[in-house]
């Protein structure tokens, strides 16, 4: 990456949600120049003028050193970070509109995770078939993927846009991308570890929203920490099955990315996913839950996308395929939590 030495590093936040705000007040902290790209005027107006997010992280000040805008392109200048902080079904399409203006050595940080639905693409992927396709640089896919990076881990915004501890995974396939990005974003309250198996990481990520889904819906029948440790257990047993099915480094799951990304988001109320699974565990309808869920739950979506990736890698994934029938088909709780338990006995490693 050229950049001088006299200069901070240039971060672009695509866009001003909860995480990538958060995100972005980390890398700010950790002395590099943030600024963040929002669609809506009214939202990057408040940004600037008030130094809050009203709509995503209220009362929490923003550091002098982020900005917000609503040009892409002023965002994406000369950035040496362009971090992707958006739906992960949103993805393809809002990339191949930043294309063209992102410079082409820019290091491209993937916050998502989930699965796309119809290719079942992690969003590393995603990222690499846009950029060559849409890149005006002429960029060959291996040089793309050395730039890509994905941060993961048990990252719930508010904690750490409050400056609470927190640990996380930097993960790309050329270790150097990941040291150099490891760098940008430590901070006295965040701490980055790299990583180089980008599919066990971004697996973690995308597969934990829908355990977290799976017990949120417990939470909300009612039920207990017995059958909460069981499916957090049961769970990261699939999301390993499946990541060994693709070649990922199985200690991963033990790690940040796996069980502490699934811990985070099946204990916290701040987490999307499980509370979108406890209204749904407490009878309302998917569509009632949809209309008072203020931001997008991954797991809602990439349950399937998961569920596909599972049957193409020849993977038995019940819990995942339970969430599908109750988010998907309308199969009332109470009924599937039967089926569930209903399935022949076998041996815990199998």
């Amino acid at each position: 990456m050229n950049r001088t030495t006299d200069r901070p590093l240039k971060v672009g936040v695509f866009a001003a949600g909860s995480w990538g705000t958060a995100f972005g007040m980390v890398m700010a902290d950790a002395g590099c120049e943030v600024t963040l790209w929002h669609r809506r005027p009214e939202l990057v107006e408040a940004i600037n003028t008030t130094r809050t997010n009203p709509d995503y992280l209220p009362g929490i000040e923003l550091p002098g050193n982020l900005r917000a805008t609503g040009d892409a392109a002023e965002a994406a200048r000369d950035a040496d970070f362009t971090v992707l902080s958006i739906p992960s079904q949103t993805l393809r399409g809002n990339l191949a509109e930043w294309a063209p203006l992102l410079a082409p050595d820019t290091v491209l940080v993937s916050l998502m995770k989930g699965i796309e639905l119809g290719t079942a693409k992690r969003m590393s992927e995603v990222i690499e078939e846009v950029m060559v396709s849409k890149s005006p640089h002429g960029a060959a896919p291996e040089e793309v993927r050395r730039r890509v990076a994905v941060v993961t881990g048990p990252n719930l915004a508010r904690e750490i846009a409050q400056r609470q501890p927190a640990a996380s995974v930097v993960a790309c396939p050329d270790e150097s991308v990941a040291r150099r990005l490891q760098a940008a974003c430590h901070t006295p309250y965040f701490r980055p570890y790299t990583n180089t198996d980008v599919v066990g990481c971004e697996l973690g990520g995308a597969v934990k929203n829908v355990i977290g889904l799976a017990v949120g819906i417990a939470d909300g029948m009612g039920l207990g920490d017995n059958t909460k440790g069981s499916l957090i257990t049961r769970g990261l047993a699939e999301t390993t099955r499946l990541g060994l099915a693709m070649g990922a480094e199985p200690l991963t799951f033990s790690g940040l990315a796996g069980l502490g990304d699934l811990v985070a988001t099946c204990s916290s109320p701040l987490s999307r996913n499980h509370t979108f699974g406890t209204n749904l565990g407490r009878g309302m309808s998917l569509e009632e839950t949809i209309a008072v869920t203020k931001q997008t739950a991954e797991g809602v979506k990439s349950c399937q996308s998961v569920a596909d990736l599972a049957r193409r890698h020849g993977v038995d994934m019940p819990i995942t395929d339970t969430v599908v029938d109750i988010v998907h088909h309308g199969k009332p709780p109470l009924v599937a939590l039967k089926d569930l338990m209903g399935r022949s006995a076998k041996p815990e490693r199998s």
